[in-house]
């Protein structure tokens, strides 16, 4: 039996409700030794507070050692195996801007970048455009044609988009072609078998005409791509918790994370605030909701020690909101660390809280890295989150006689 079976088996209907309040990128790191992290940095009275009144750790994503992505690090919040659901980020985009996906389909996440007259990148982010500069650059893809499959190009925010392959026997084990380092030039395609390799020559004809159509429109002009993959096959939340679960996310990937495993994707607005309004309104609706706060990771991402911080702070103010609507369980965790230092995800193990009525508390007084280090959950791995949050919430009844 594996255990989303044994979630079906033991599951129960207690009418309570929990909120996964996730800050992205939450972990971080100081940046000096000895030093603080963002979120120790940062003034936060509310989480402390839940952290005292409940139970503490430090999640794992995937394996010790090992850098999540943001899919990963999401689908082990959820509650799914992130080794056995090995999802590429572009059906995640394009799921996540409501994109049909169909068989023939391979979907790959696409980022305008800027280049040097020596092709080579200075700017993986082309500074990040506005998203109305977005829509124009792709309107100019959209011109495109590469005979033998059909490209289907859609905008997604700031420097993202979706780019669509639609063709027969294509594959989706191709290699990004973002070095993930700058001044050097894109990568070539290559394809890891006959049908991934047949993609691959597509995509380097795409990318080819790309750096001809957008020569003369820096910074954005030309394009990585990343995360090749088809639609997988997978559980949802309701089949597996009995659930009826509700997505309240901004950026469209998360929506994509959110829509693939069956949750109600809601319109969220632009902002924490838009956010808190939504969960207010839908709140006897649902019994589960995935609140998702970009922020903590794109501020960490860009390296931005005190905007991070600041970031940090301003979902501390949101807590009391959420904490209004008298939620049965709340959880607070990132899907991976980001820390400023690094500008990057990282292996980091990430502060984790629950609270609950029937919390075990321990003697944690403070959300942070260290705090959490001598919490009551220990560390654990995050696709076990979801476990402690039915057995919290009464949603768990006994197994065995």
């Amino acid at each position: 039996m594996n255990i989303h079976d044994l979630i079906r088996e033991l599951r129960e209907d207690s009418g309570s409700k929990i909120v996964l309040l996730v800050a992205d990128g939450l972990g971080g790191l100081p940046l000096e030794p000895g030093g603080k992290t963002e979120l120790e940095t940062a003034r936060r009275p509310h989480l402390d507070r839940l952290a005292q009144e409940g139970t503490t750790g430090l999640s794992i994503p995937v394996f010790p050692g090992i850098t999540p992505g943001s899919g990963p690090g999401h689908l082990a919040l959820f509650g799914y195996e992130p080794l056995h659901y090995r999802i590429g980020r572009g059906i995640l985009e394009a799921l996540g801007i409501n994109f049909e996906v169909g068989p023939r389909d391979v979907a790959v996440r696409g980022n305008f970048c800027t280049v040097d007259a020596a092709g080579r990148i200075t700017d993986r982010r082309a500074g990040r455009p506005t998203t109305e500069r977005c829509v124009a650059m792709c309107h100019k893809l959209r011109t495109i044609q590469v005979p033998g499959v059909e490209i289907f190009v859609e905008p997604v925010r700031e420097h993202r988009f979706v780019v669509v392959f639609r063709g027969d026997d294509l594959g989706d084990g191709v290699n990004d072609t973002d070095p993930q380092a700058l001044n050097v030039p894109p990568l070539p395609a290559k394809g890891a078998d006959a049908a991934s390799q047949r993609t691959a020559e597509f995509v380097n004809l795409f990318v080819a005409q790309a750096a001809k159509v957008l020569q003369d429109e820096a910074p954005t002009n030309q394009v990585t791509l990343r995360g090749f993959a088809r639609h997988p096959k997978i559980a949802s939340m309701q089949d597996v918790y009995g659930l009826r679960a509700a997505a309240i996310a901004v950026y469209p990937m998360y929506k994509g994370l959110a829509r693939l495993v069956g949750m109600d994707v809601l319109d969220a607005g632009s902002s924490l605030s838009d956010q808190i309004v939504t969960l207010r309104k839908v709140w006897d609706k649902y019994d589960f909701f995935f609140l998702h706060y970009k922020y903590t990771d794109s501020t960490g991402e860009d390296g931005n020690f005190p905007a991070k911080v600041q970031m940090i702070e301003r979902l501390d103010e949101a807590v009391p909101e959420i904490m209004a609507l008298k939620p049965d369980v709340v959880i607070v965790t990132g899907d991976h660390s980001t820390p400023s230092k690094m500008k990057s995800h990282s292996w980091h193990p990430v502060p984790t809280l629950i609270w609950a009525k029937n919390a075990r508390t321990d003697a944690v007084t403070e959300f942070t890295e260290s705090a959490c280090l001598r919490g009551g959950l220990g560390q654990f791995q995050a696709m076990h989150l979801m476990l402690l949050a039915m057995a919290h919430a009464g949603r768990l009844g006994k197994f065995g006689a």
